[in-house]
Parts: structure tokens; C-alpha cells; sequence
């Protein structure tokens, strides 16, 4: 998944990034509150980290308001050093969908991220489903009609996006910029190659099943049992 992190602190930032990169997050990082906005507009984005004190125009109560005004539905996490509890309903009466006071534990960070990212309005619960693959995106576990299947954890990050987003069309621009980071060297047929991998773990060792992963041709590829 995508994350964008808005924090003025650089080593804050950076190990944030570090750690989410760890498991398998493309992060962006911006310090000041105007560069954020640009880059919140991004529909591309799967949760914005937000911390609440930013240099420039406006500070990330403000920031966050704005593009819920904007009708920019992205999850925000807002951090901040401020924790009352008068802080708290500010921050998510601006339209912050959580809220973690620092200093804090990564893990609790790493655990509300991914509890963001299972809020999709496709999907409902825990587990991921099409057809009969199924998904845990907690325990990194994957299995089709009953029988486990063992991905890397690149192949688990492509797969998990399509689960994300069943029946859409995803091009490859899509896929490489939710799963490489930005600064990643990444051509399109390495989309290809990774494309190939899970077919050859999901589809092909289930030869009395339907093929579950469709290229589109000209557009990009779709995951479905139809």
C-alpha cells in the first residue's frame, strides 16, 4: 500500500518510512503543510500520516479540514505531541479517522495503519475474498480452496492490492505506484514478471478451478472468478 507521511521532523519521518518500509509499504514523506496538500490530492494514497504541528500556511487540524472539505476521503492518522482530551476531538472532528499521541510505539503505528487499511469499501472484514482465494492481510497467510499458498512478500503486496479493489481494472502504473516507492527504478514489465509469478502460485496449481487473474489487454489486468 501507498502511505504518505506529513511530519516537519526528519528523523521522525525518516523512521517512520524506514519501518513501514520494512512491512512492504511504498511511503512518501513531505515536512510542511502546503507540499502536504499538494500531495494529499493524490487519490493514489492509501492513508496519510499527519502530524498535527507543521510549518507553512496552516497546521494539520487545518490541513486535514481542508481536504475533507475538498471531499478527499483518504484515512488520515494524525500525530501529535498534544494529547488532552480537548486535542483529540479537534483533531478528529477535522476528519482524522485516528489519532496517536507521541511518543509512540511502532507497533501501535504499524497496527493502526493496517486497521486503516482494512476499511475499504469493497470489502468487509479481516479476510480478503475472491472466489475461493482468501487473503489475511494480519497474518500474511494466503490460501485457495483450503490449500496454503506461498508467496514473497512483493508477490503478497501485489496480490493483497488486487484484493483491495476486486473486479477493477488495475493498469500498471496503478500497481507500481502503490507497491515500489516513488524513487524505486521500476519498469512496467517488471509488472509483468511479478504478474507471472502469482499466476503461476494461484491459477496454474489449481488447473480444475477458474483462472482468477485476467490480463485486459491494452488497460492492465483485473482479479475475479468472472
Amino acid at each position: 500500500m501507498r502511505i504518505l507521511v506529513i511530519e516537519d521532523e526528519v528523523k521522525i519521518a525518516t523512521a517512520i518510512k524506514r519501518g513501514l518500509g520494512l512491512s512492504g509499504h511504498a511511503v512518501d514523506i513531505v515536512h510542511d503543510a502546503d507540499t502536504g496538500y499538494s500531495y494529499a490530492k493524490d487519490p493514489s494514497y492509501d492513508v496519510i500520516i499527519l502530524d498535527r504541528m507543521l510549518p507553512g500556511s496552516m497546521d494539520g487540524v487545518a490541513l486535514c479540514a481542508r481536504i475533507r472539505h475538498e471531499s478527499i476521503s483518504t484515512p488520515v492518522l494524525m500525530l501529535t505531541a498534544r494529547g488532552t482530551i480537548g486535542d483529540k476531538v479537534e483533531g478528529l472532528n477535522s476528519g482524522a479517522d485516528d489519532y496517536l499521541v507521541k511518543p509512540f510505539s511502532f507497533d501501535e503505528l504499524t497496527a493502526r495503519v493496517r486497521a486503516l487499511l482494512r476499511r475499504p469499501k469493497a470489502t468487509t472484514g479481516t479476510v480478503l475474498k475472491a472466489g475461493n482465494l482468501e487473503l489475511d492481510p494480519v497474518n500474511y497467510s494466503i490460501t485457495r480452496s483450503g490449500q496454503p499458498i506461498q508467496l514473497s512478500h512483493k508477490e503478497f503486496q501485489v496480490l493483497e492490492y488486487f484484493m483491495y479493489h476486486p473486479g477493477q481494472i488495475i493498469t500498471k502504473d496503478r500497481l507500481i505506484s502503490h507497491i515500489w516507492n516513488e524513487d524505486a527504478d521500476v519498469l512496467p514489465n517488471t509488472v509483468e514478471v511479478y504478474i507471472g509469478y502469482l499466476r503461476s502460485k494461484v491459477d496454474r496449481p489449481f488447473p480444475d478451478e477458474k483462472p482468477l487473474i485476467h490480463t485486459v489487454r491494452g488497460f492492465g489486468y483485473r482479479l475475479g472468478d468472472k
